[in-house]
């Protein structure tokens, strides 16, 4: 088998026009021709219909008794077939689309003109005779002109169909090429801003990392770290109390026993306790207030604990007030909070607080600008490939259609 001819997109068009022009431009010439011939014929038509529309006008203004009615119903066929006529698209630029449009639209209007003519034409005689005789020579004419160009479609035209839309093909082929560069340069310039904000973004993120590295910030969270471990000892330390701690709320709801301030301090113990313990005066006298009310409660028997839960909580009630075991930890809580207050206050700290949330919102709108682009890749990249598809499948379809009706092979090349 012999090697397929190569040509690039742009070259094929001429190579093909070049081995059918002996083919194919008669044939488009013809076709066209048949088409202006038709268009004068169609002109014909019209001014055959606008002589009926005049002269039953001109006999309907006369009112006679005999020929009024015959005038009207000839009046009324001639603006349908004017109508017909005139809204017959003649086609600007012949193609055998066009063409086989053009006469399925024609035979249409000329099918119901004929009904029209077989059903009335008989009811007007034998008035309007000459004109009416006019009308069916000049249609019996369109009639042939549209025949012959049926001819000319079905025998000749539809030959050279193939490689009519062969050159339409390569038209779109070239469009889709051009199209292609379009978007490859757009992911080109996708790729260049996805880079320019990826660094704005490794830059950012690097100017908030020297922030938080900052003395005050590093002392900050050391601190965190510190609070952090009190808030477990706390915890521990006031872990036997947090049972009789909500029994004595629910009994104080119920029956008093607490001021209000020293009750919202209790509900602040259950739901925190170091933040509860840490913001005590110093001997935390609030805390030792709940606590006498609730040995005081469990003495009684106001309070329904079971033994080994109310044993551990009168344990730790006569440690902190007769050992002062709480003293210690309160001290060492009240001076990290001390301390963390300061620095969070520093006008240092408010500085480095104040730039590291504009570098942080900073970062998000990069971020959201990143995500931007890169769904604006996601989009570029899909329309790249289908455009791809597209080329590949044309090329296969221009390659095919040259074998088919030349039963030459070529191969385009992009």
């Amino acid at each position: 088998m012999s090697e397929p001819l190569k040509f690039s997109s742009k070259e094929v068009e001429g190579w093909l026009e070049r081995e059918t022009g002996s083919i194919f431009i008669p044939v488009h010439e013809k076709a066209q021709k048949l088409i202006d011939e038709m268009k004068k014929v169609l002109d014909n038509v019209t001014d055959v219909c606008k002589v009926l529309l005049e002269n039953s006008r001109k006999e309907i203004e006369k009112r006679s008794r005999k020929t009024y009615g015959k005038a009207r119903a000839l009046n009324k066929l001639a603006r349908l077939f004017l109508k017909r006529t005139q809204q017959i698209e003649v086609p600007d630029k012949v193609s055998y689309d066009s063409f086989q449009d053009f006469i399925q639209e024609t035979q249409k209007a000329f099918i119901v003109t004929e009904v029209d003519i077989r059903n009335w034409f008989p009811r007007i005689s034998p008035f309007f005779i000459m004109d009416r005789r006019k009308f069916l020579g000049v249609f019996e004419k369109a009639k042939e002109s549209l025949k012959e160009l049926q001819n000319f479609l079905t025998k000749e035209y539809v030959k050279t169909k193939t490689l009519e839309e062969t050159f339409q093909i390569i038209n779109n082929l070239l469009a889709l090429q051009g199209q292609l560069a379009d978007l490859e340069a757009h992911r080109k310039k996708n790729e260049t801003e996805k880079a320019s904000i990826e660094k704005e973004i490794g830059e950012t993120q690097q100017k908030i990392a020297d922030f938080k590295n900052r003395e005050s910030l590093t002392q900050l969270s050391q601190i965190g770290m510190e609070i952090g471990k009190l808030r477990k000892e706390v915890k521990h330390n006031l872990r036997h109390l947090r049972k009789p701690f909500i029994k004595f709320q629910s009994q104080v709801f119920r029956k008093g026993g607490l001021t209000p301030e020293h009750l919202e301090k209790l509900n602040h113990y259950i739901e925190d306790p170091f933040d509860a313990f840490a913001a005590e005066e110093a001997g935390y006298p609030i805390l030792e207030q709940i606590l006498k009310k609730l040995a005081g409660s469990m003495s009684e028997g106001k309070l329904k604990l079971k033994r080994d839960r109310k044993r551990k909580a009168e344990q730790d009630i006569n440690r902190i007030f007769n050992k002062n075991s709480l003293d210690a930890l309160h001290q060492k809580c009240r001076e990290t909070i001390i301390r963390k207050k300061q620095i969070s206050t520093s006008a240092e700290t408010a500085k480095i607080k104040g730039n590291l949330l504009k570098l942080q919102e900073e970062l998000k709108k990069l971020k959201k600008g990143k995500k931007r682009i890169e769904l604006q890749e996601n989009t570029t990249e899909r329309k790249l490939q289908e455009t791809l598809d597209r080329i590949q499948s044309q090329k296969k379809e221009i390659e095919e259609n040259v074998f088919d009706f030349m039963g030459k092979r070529i191969l385009i090349e992009v």
